[in-house]
C-alpha cells in the first residue's frame, strides 16, 4: 500500500540550513527516465513516512495535482541526533523490477537452542530480492524452529517469498544455524623455575654471631683478640 507525501519545489537559492531550522529538509527523486528534482518536504512528516515505509514501500509525492510514486532510496542523517537532513527518492518505471535488500526478523524458538543449549547463528540480516515496487515486502520472517538439532542448517530457498518476488542470492546460501558448544581448554604456561627466587629458610646470620661469614676474606680476626695481641 502507498503512503503519501507532501513536497515543494525547491528554491535552490535557499541555502539547506536554513530549510532545517524551518522544519523542513531538501531533497531530490529521479529515475531512468526522470531528471533529478530538487524538493523541499516537511521534515517531522517525512520521518513518519521514512519509519513506516522504509526503503521497500511505494511513496506517492504530492505536489496538488502532481503525483510521483517513488521509493526513499538514500537518506542523509545527523551524526548525533540521527535526524534526517537530506532524502533521496527513486523514481520507478511502470513493470520495472527492482533489486533490493530486504531485513529478516527471526520467529520462533529452536528446539536445539532451548533444549540442547546450541548456539544460534544468525548468518545473515537481511536477504536480495528482485520484484517490482508494487510486490516489495517490507520485511522476511523466518521461523527458527525448525531448527531441533546440532548442525541443522536454515538455507535461503527455504524462505517464504510473497507473489512476484524471487530470489537474487543463491539458494543454498545458509540464513540460520546452530552448533554445539564447545568447552574451550584453556592451557596453563609452563612455569619458568629458573625465575623463582629461593628463600632461605630462619634468620640471616648476623657478622659476629656464630655461624656467620667473616667480613673479609681470608679470615678477620675478633676486634678482642686484636686488643690482647697490642698489650703484649
Amino acid at each position: 500500500m502507498a503512503i503519501t507525501l507532501q513536497f515543494q519545489k525547491r528554491d535552490v537559492k535557499v541555502a539547506p540550513n536554513t530549510l532545517r531550522n524551518k522544519g523542513f529538509i531538501p531533497a531530490v527523486f529521479y529515475g531512468r527516465k526522470q531528471k533529478a528534482t530538487s524538493i523541499v518536504i516537511n521534515t517531522r512528516d517525512f520521518e513518519k513516512v521514512w519509519k513506516k515505509a522504509g526503503e521497500n514501500t511505494i511513496v506517492n509525492l504530492q505536489n496538488g495535482s502532481e503525483e510521483v510514486p517513488a521509493l526513499i532510496h538514500d537518506v542523509n542523517k545527523h551524526p548525533v541526533t540521527s535526524e534526517a537532513r537530506h532524502a533521496d527518492f527513486y523514481v520507478f518505471e511502470k513493470g520495472q523490477k527492482l533489486k533490493i535488500k530486504v531485513p529478516i526478523e527471526f520467529k520462533g524458538v529452536s528446539p536445539a537452542v532451548k533444549d540442547l543449549g546450541a548456539v544460534l547463528v544468525k548468518v545473515v540480516h537481511d536477504l536480495e530480492i528482485e520484484a517490482e515496487p508494487k510486490d516489495l515486502p517490507q520485511k522476511l520472517e523466518v521461523d527458527i524452529s525448525t531448527l531441533s538439532a546440532f548442525g541443522n542448517v536454515i538455507t535461503a530457498k527455504e524462505i517464504k517469498l510473497p507473489a512476484g518476488v524471487v530470489l537474487v542470492v543463491s539458494p543454498d546460501d545458509i540464513v540460520a544455524s546452530v552448533y554445539e558448544p564447545k568447552e574451550e581448554v584453556v592451557e596453563e604456561a609452563p612455569v619458568d623455575l629458573s625465575t623463582i627466587e629461593v628463600m632461605k629458610k630462619g634468620k640471616e646470620p648476623v657478622e659476629g654471631e656464630e655461624g656467620a661469614t667473616p667480613a673479609a676474606e681470608g679470615g678477620a680476626t675478633p676486634k678482642k683478640e686484636e686488643k690482647k695481641e697490642a698489650k703484649k
